[in-house]
């Protein structure tokens, strides 16, 4: 399997804070990877140190089997589009593209114009006086036609109106389709992750929670509803990701390949919003039990 971004105990540190910290994680090529987590999971700095932005504190993180940002022919082969869909406001539409085709050797001067014709965009037009969503459509062109072989998004659609969502989503689709490159996306908003991505990672508190293909973490996760039951009474195939229990009843999010048969419980399929709520309900809860035994 040829893996696309691959972390070891990485770990960034501003002063004494630890933006990330012992984050391990394995992405393979060939994927649109949804990288979602709580506000202050370590998202972005690990996208950040995927794209060599950032130089890490401790650990080993490898990109496309590269240090990140090492070389130029490094920095070729990915894109990066950061949350705030960076364009020169001064600039007009036209120029980014003249400027894209100086910085990039691999650039696609063919494909940045006519995605730019398809979308409407003026190119004498000033970036500046762009809508959000048109920044974010130009900042995307210049993403795709860079030719990466992994296109790193980093919440690129979190201030933009549900249309404008729509449409940017919509052409990030239909260039990995046509050009068969792979995606780290990350954003807070899974109803979008849902309709783009089919490998997803859940990162919280730096740690990898799951990460896998979507289809089978959700063939693989089920909501059990019953009377009420300890853990240690279910069988031993069926990992516990998160309980919640009333004096009568009891409520599991459960993982396991094998069939649930016993017909106590009611078996319910997850979507991935409740599966990605679950994890990170099981580290808070994992936390809140370490502050109680702590102050013990």
């Amino acid at each position: 399997m040829t893996t696309v971004l691959q972390a070891q105990a990485l770990g960034k540190r501003y002063g004494r804070r630890w933006a990330l910290r012992e984050c391990t994680v394995d992405i393979p090529a060939g994927h649109v990877v949804g990288l979602v987590g709580p506000n202050g999971a370590g998202k972005t700095t690990l996208l950040k140190l995927a794209g060599g932005q950032l130089e890490p504190t401790a650990g080993d993180i490898t990109v496309l089997g590269g240090r990140p940002g090492g070389t130029p022919a490094q920095l070729a082969r990915v894109g990066f589009v950061a949350q705030d869909t960076p364009v020169y406001a001064g600039l007009t539409v036209a120029e980014h593209l003249r400027l894209g085709a100086r910085l990039n050797p691999r650039w696609d001067a063919a494909m940045a114009r006519e995605r730019i014709a398809r979308l409407g965009l003026v190119p004498a037009q000033r970036a500046g006086k762009l809508s959000g969503g048109q920044r974010a459509q130009l900042a995307l062109t210049l993403g795709l036609a860079k030719r990466p072989e992994l296109l790193i998004l980093d919440e690129p659609v979190a201030s933009l109106d549900p249309l404008a969502r729509r449409e940017f989503l919509q052409g990030l689709m239909e260039a990995t389709v046509e050009h068969e490159f792979s995606v780290v996306l990350s954003s807070h908003l899974v109803s979008d992750l849902e309709r783009t991505c089919d490998y997803l990672v859940v990162l919280v508190d730096s740690r990898v929670q799951i990460a896998g293909e979507v289809d089978k973490l959700l063939d693989t996760h089920h909501r059990l509803t019953g009377p009420r039951r300890d853990p240690d009474r279910l069988p031993a195939d069926q990992h516990v990701v998160f309980a919640r229990h009333t004096e009568r009843q009891s409520t599991y999010v459960v993982r396991t390949d094998a069939p649930i048969l016993d017909p106590a419980w009611t078996v319910t399929r997850l979507g991935l919003e409740d599966l990605v709520l679950a994890y990170m309900e099981k580290h808070t809860a994992e936390n809140r039990r370490a502050v109680l035994e702590a102050q013990r």
